[in-house]
């Protein structure tokens, strides 16, 4: 299967757009890119989802501030969590 990603909502938070979602990962998948639909990326927070422990904590792989909007995360296999963005349109 495959990693993907949905935008659910935004507002404005001052002068920065913020932007907030899920991710899914199934099977062997350990991350992938999330779509935020930013221009750039001044900082995102990751939280895994779900009633079972996960051994480690969802980690971005990238160095903000990031120009465009996919931002790569590294997870344990088949964990799903949420995502917030925060950055410019």
């Amino acid at each position: 299967m495959a990693f993907t990603s949905a935008v659910l909502g935004n507002t404005v938070f001052g002068n920065k757009r913020v932007k907030w979602g899920t991710f899914t990962t199934s099977g062997s998948e350990t991350g992938g890119d999330i779509a935020t639909g930013l221009t750039r990326v001044d900082m995102m927070l990751l939280q895994h989802s779900g009633a079972s422990a996960v051994a480690d904590a969802p980690a971005v792989t990238e160095t903000f501030p990031l120009s465009g909007g996919d931002v790569t995360i590294a997870t344990t296999a088949s964990a799903d969590g949420y995502w917030l963005a925060i950055g410019d349109d």
